[in-house]
Formats: structure tokens, C-alpha cells, sequence
């Protein structure tokens, strides 16, 4: 069952993938989806294989879908017909739907000394989705960073899950600073990160929280 803000429908897909609706039908990172309802907009914060999967979006894409998408993905999404590519601090309005591409990257998390897995300079987002009036956001792959103070959100859809990006206890120190009304985990149960991140999560967080059940 999706959790429902303000009439906006919220569904997680697993890992970081979800479908919002509210009129439009919105994707995010969809990856490893059983399929669902026809996309209005699809948005990838960045161009590794669990967030642009290009045989998931296929499952959703229709003539008529905007896919709205880190710079860099551009390449592989070129066989797709309306593509808006996006840097951190973009602002575009698709189909009603008000998208800012926000920073994603990492702080801490390291594939080798003093080489962390997204680069600033990378140009993963994350995204600020305004839909029905209900700001959310979806952080993408990052670390608890600074530019997370300026946020204003309604909901915010974090990862906890560690390696790649925040810990449990870093997503909780991020909605803490972003004072959502509500914040949903995200980030595990795929690839790295298990229900017990999202427990934990929960526990540290001091607004409220809720675990969805991955859609089937």
C-alpha cells in the first residue's frame, strides 16, 4: 500500500525507486520494477546501473513521457524522445509538476583512499518534487551534506542503508536538520542495507517516519 500525504500517493518500488501520483505519474531511479502504470515523468539522479536502468524505463516510458535526468545520463538516454538533462540548482516545470535538481555526493564514503564514490564533481542530484502542492524530496546517492540546511520540504525520502551513501544514523542527523513533516528510508533491501537500517533510522529520527512495504 503507498502512503498518501495530502492526497499525494507515494509507492516504493525497492532500493531507490518510487512512483508519486497526484494527476501526473511520476517515476524516480526505477530499477528492477515489475512494471506499473504509464510514466508522465521519469526522473535519474545519475547514470549508475541500480538509479538509469534503461530496461525499467522501458517498462513505463509512453510517447509522451519527459524523462527529467542528471546531465550526464544523457548518452545512454538518447534513444528516448523528450529528455530535460539537469545540474544541481536547475529548476524545470513538466506537465504541471515543478522538478529542482538539488546536490547529491559523497563526504565519507570511500571506494578508495581519499576517493570517494559520487564526486560533487560527478553531478549526481538529487530531486525537490512539487506536486499537488506537496514538496518532496528524493535525495538521490549522498552523505549528509551542508546544502541540506536549505531544504523545505514536506517529505523526504533518505538512504540509510551506509557504504555508498548515508548511514542510518546520518539520514537521521539529515532529517533532523530538514525537519520534514515526514521522512521515508530508502536505500536498502537491494543491493546494500536491510530493514534493521530503516529501524534504526526511525528510532533516531525526531519526526515522524514510515517504512513502506515494497510494491509488488
Amino acid at each position: 500500500m503507498p502512503y498518501e500525504y495530502k492526497g499525494v500517493k507515494i509507492y516504493w518500488l525497492g532500493h531507490d525507486s518510487f512512483r508519486i501520483s497526484d494527476g501526473a505519474t511520476i517515476y524516480v531511479d526505477p530499477y528492477n520494477i515489475a512494471g506499473g502504470p504509464p510514466a508522465d515523468i521519469i526522473l535519474i539522479s545519475h547514470d549508475h546501473f541500480d538509479h538509469l536502468s534503461l530496461d525499467d524505463i522501458r517498462k513505463v516510458v509512453k510517447d509522451d513521457t519527459v524523462i527529467v535526468a542528471a546531465r550526464h545520463c544523457g548518452q545512454q538516454l538518447k534513444g528516448f524522445k523528450n529528455i530535460e538533462l539537469v545540474v544541481a540548482g536547475s529548476k524545470v516545470s513538466v506537465k504541471g509538476v515543478e522538478i529542482e535538481a538539488v546536490p547529491a555526493y559523497n563526504v565519507n564514503k570511500f571506494k578508495e583512499p581519499g576517493v570517494v564514490f559520487h564526486t560533487k564533481a560527478y553531478g549526481g542530484v538529487g530531486f525537490i518534487i512539487n506536486i499537488g502542492g506537496v514538496r518532496i524530496y528524493h535525495a538521490g546517492d549522498t552523505d549528509l551534506i551542508d546544502e541540506m540546511k536549505n531544504f523545505r520540504v514536506d517529505v523526504a525520502l533518505l538512504p540509510v542503508s551506509g557504504t555508498y551513501v548515508m548511514t542510518a544514523e546520518e539520514a537521521a542527523q539529515a532529517a533532523n536538520i530538514i525537519k520534514p513533516s515526514v521522512a521515508i528510508p530508502m536505500h536498502y533491501g537491494a543491493i546494500v542495507g536491510s530493514v534493521a537500517d530503516a529501524q534504526e533510522f526511525k528510532r533516531r529520527c525526531n519526526c515522524e517516519v514510515v517504512i513502506l512495504s515494497k510494491e509488488r
